[in-house]
């Protein structure tokens, strides 16, 4: 069910209950398909009887209406992918927040000043954190080796210890590096088969996704220059919360990632990186004033 608290004011809604509010917004009819949402929040009091929206609605369904830069952050983690995000209009600004297994994400309105401490907070960028020594910078394999190592954390049981947990993501590893060295052929050039994954790299990246809290990626997108044309401008880029072992930064693939454009021989690149780097990479994501092109009119 949708709800709000009016002394922020913040709301918890679901997709189906902004596609609700966005329709009405813009004197658009609301879908029958939607019309259970439509009721929940007629019964919770964001709308009227004969579907007049709330004031309490009308700074965040501006900004929903009429974004100029929409900022989304997919993170992934043991709980499942939790999607969050800011959408950034002319007069407010507003983020939305998942909460794991729920239908309702929460809808508030944030300080324009302070915009990159919001996006921090979403990925609970931690300066203070104690770090462990890597021994690397680095780690390169594949993307069939990673999704084998990751995809391995759901089959370890629940009571099992630390070192058995590392075994098993380690076995998964080395099986999916040995799969693609028997399949591809030897660069040119090299000593050592693509995908091959060695000491220390496959210990530490065994730990590392042990210990992974979650990778997420963050992306700004707005009307701006694409190609020369104008079009929808995009920047973005991908991490790698490993909890004691530190912030990764996913170089390989490189954010944006269009649909169709990694597949499992795509290459991965994680480089160590610290809070300070984080915080400046999600600083400068946001589009300068110059490089927004503005609608005719507004």
């Amino acid at each position: 069910m949708p709800s709000y608290d009016i002394t922020r004011p913040r709301f918890r809604l679901s997709d189906e209950h902004v596609i609700v509010l966005t329709e009405l917004a813009t004197d658009r009819p609301v879908p029958d398909e939607y019309s259970a949402a439509r009721d929940e929040l007629r019964r919770c009091g964001l709308l009227g009887q004969d579907g007049e929206l709330s004031v309490l609605l009308l700074p965040v369904l501006k900004t929903l209406v009429n974004p100029v830069v929409v900022v989304s952050l997919e993170a992934t983690g043991r709980q499942g992918t939790l999607n969050h995000g800011l959408i950034i209009g002319e007069d407010h600004v507003v983020a939305h927040q998942s909460w794991p297994g729920e239908r309702e994400a929460e809808y508030t309105t944030v300080e324009p000043k302070t915009l990159v401490w919001a996006m921090a907070g979403m990925v609970n960028l931690q300066q203070s954190a104690a770090v462990r020594d890597a021994g690397l910078a680095v780690v390169e394999t594949t993307v069939a080796t990673l999704e084998a190592g990751v995809g391995s954390v759901a089959d370890v049981p629940a009571a099992a210890s630390g070192g058995a947990e590392r075994d098993h993501i380690r076995a998964a590893l080395e099986s999916a590096a040995a799969r693609e060295t028997a399949g591809t052929p030897e660069p040119a050039g090299t000593s050592e088969p693509a995908g091959t994954l060695d000491e220390p790299a496959l210990t530490l990246f065994a730990d590392m996704i042990g210990e992974l809290r979650s990778s997420w990626r963050m992306t700004a997108a707005w009307r701006g220059r694409d190609g020369g044309q104008d079009g929808v401008a995009v920047r973005g880029f991908g991490v790698w919360d490993c909890g004691p072992l530190g912030y990764w930064h996913r170089e390989l693939p490189a954010e944006p990632v269009a649909p169709g454009q990694v597949g499992p021989e795509s290459a991965v690149r994680l480089v160590r990186t610290d809070a300070k780097r984080v915080w400046q990479m999600i600083t400068d994501l946001l589009p300068a004033e110059g490089e927004i092109r503005r609608v005719a009119g507004r």
